[in-house]
């Protein structure tokens, strides 16, 4: 391994959130019964011409500003020529001589490093249809069938520069990438519904050249994490072939998830699609005024987001970078920090027990009952005093499932603290009297022994006496009677 060097290209398919498709008044929403969603145009019937839908040229044009590209003010559609049952016109329109966007770049952290992977661009282009296996995937199948209600729905392709040099470096990209497009809604980019679709290109080098290897091109990846499985995978697959004096061959290869490979898939020695521009459909003309509009909508990147995070409320890199790495995450946060100003103690329970829940009940936070103004209400009765950490936990996993509010659930479950010093002094009194060896122990010099009287107190009150407060005070009894 560490005589060869891999090298990574990405192109990544987002389908763009408009209503209807690319060029027809079909709907694009996700999940319906197959082939109930298509006309003549996206079914590319003889003499069936579409029109551009306009929505897609400002989302196109949004996500390139986004990610540092220039703007083609002048573009056009072109053919791109190539049989397979999912494409019913025996082309796919796309943006191959001129993309609406160009020459970007992307910045990632990859172990505590910051490295540039500059974005070649980001082009317009219809999704074909989708191939439904009878046996779940392409390689296991008996047959396929098609569901054209995907056909003609708009992408934007977005192709890195083949810059990065390992899968956890393209996962960072990829990670990097979703944040930015889901924040400025163009997408919803959902990897499971097929929104966010990852190719990644892979070869490899020996350390100190600078010839590019002959690639491979990895399909059917559905997270990021297998995005990284499968390109250190393929790294391993082609140093071996290397290693054992073979050649590797440019080729399609799909991520069998089940069995942890790539599997070839077809030949790609020597593809020719016969590009030409697209006849049926006026060029794209940008003004500078209208590209200036689409800019000044953009919100507030992740970036900047981050940025304000750790220098005006203060959060630690780790933190904000969590936070900021999705838009519901980082809209929680800003709406709770509106209600309840301590900033870490917000970021403490959003990454401790907000994503614990969210990952044991695999759910979105949109799925989520809890809401801003409810884990501020909880975090000001900690403050307070009210209720314990340890009780706080029981009662934010309630908020969670029923979307109660926490005052609510302490009255319900009697949880509410003891903080009242009358109470617990005569507690204290009574654990002291039954103790007398653990009192005599503390007294002796062995200060863990102060541990078991405080469980006993917990015990005798149920897990509610006020910790803080019963440590301080116990300690104070047991120095009085020293």
């Amino acid at each position: 391994m560490n005589r060869y060097e891999a090298v990574i290209g990405l192109e990544v398919h987002v389908e763009l959130k408009t209503d209807t498709k690319l060029f027809c008044g079909c709907s694009t929403e996700f999940g319906k019964e197959p082939n109930t969603q298509v006309c003549p145009v996206c079914l590319g019937l003889p003499g069936a011409v579409g029109v551009l839908n306009k929505k897609v040229v400002e989302l196109a044009t949004k996500a390139g500003l986004a990610l540092n590209c220039a703007i083609g003010t002048y573009t056009w559609f072109d053919r791109k020529n190539y049989y397979y049952p999912d494409l019913p016109k025996g082309f796919q329109i796309s943006q191959v001589f001129r993309p609406i966007a160009y020459q970007g770049h992307l910045d990632i952290d990859v172990n505590g490093a910051t490295k540039r992977v500059n974005i070649t661009r980001a082009h317009i282009e219809e999704d074909p249809g989708k191939l439904v296996h009878s046996g779940g995937s392409i390689t296991t199948s008996r047959y396929s069938c098609v569901d054209y209600n995907r056909s003609g729905m708009p992408l934007i392709e977005i192709v890195s520069e083949p810059e990065m040099h390992s899968g956890e470096e393209a996962k960072a990209y990829l990670e990097k990438l979703k944040a930015i497009l889901e924040c400025i809604g163009v997408s919803d980019v959902k990897m499971e519904q097929g929104s966010l679709r990852c190719d990644a290109n892979v070869s490899v080098r020996p350390v100190g050249t600078t010839t590019l290897g002959t690639k491979t091109e990895i399909k059917n990846m559905n997270s990021f994490r297998s995005v990284q499985y499968a390109i250190e995978y393929e790294v391993e697959r082609q140093i071996d072939v290397l290693e054992d004096g073979g050649r590797v061959i440019q080729e399609t290869r799909g991520w069998d998830e089940n069995r942890g490979i790539t599997v070839s898939m077809r030949n790609k020695e020597n593809p020719d699609y016969r590009c030409f521009i697209e006849p049926e459909l006026t060029p794209i003309e940008l003004t500078e005024e209208w590209i200036e509009e689409v800019k000044a909508s953009i919100p507030e990147l992740p970036d900047a987001r981050r940025k304000r995070l750790v220098e005006e409320h203060g959060l630690p890199e780790y933190d904000a970078g969590v936070i900021t790495s999705s838009l519901a995450l980082a809209e929680f946060f800003d709406a709770t920090l509106k209600e309840f100003p301590d900033a870490k103690s917000i970021s403490n329970w959003i990454m401790g027990e907000l994503l614990r829940l969210l990952n044991a009940r695999n759910m979105e936070l949109s799925e989520a009952k809890i809401t801003p103004s409810s884990l501020a209400a909880l975090l000001k009765l900690i403050e307070k005093g009210s209720i314990s950490n340890k009780m706080a936990k029981e009662v934010v996993e309630i908020m969670f499932d029923e979307g109660k509010e926490p005052d609510q659930i302490i009255k319900e479950k009697g949880m509410s603290q003891i903080s009242d010093e009358g109470q617990l002094a005569q507690i204290i009194a009574e654990v002291i009297a039954k103790n007398p060896k653990s009192v005599a122990d503390y007294q002796a010099g062995k200060k863990q022994a102060i541990g078991f009287l405080v469980g006993q107190i917990m015990k005798a009150t149920k897990g509610r006496a006020n910790p803080g407060l019963v440590n301080t005070m116990l300690r104070d009894k047991l120095a009085e009677e020293a």
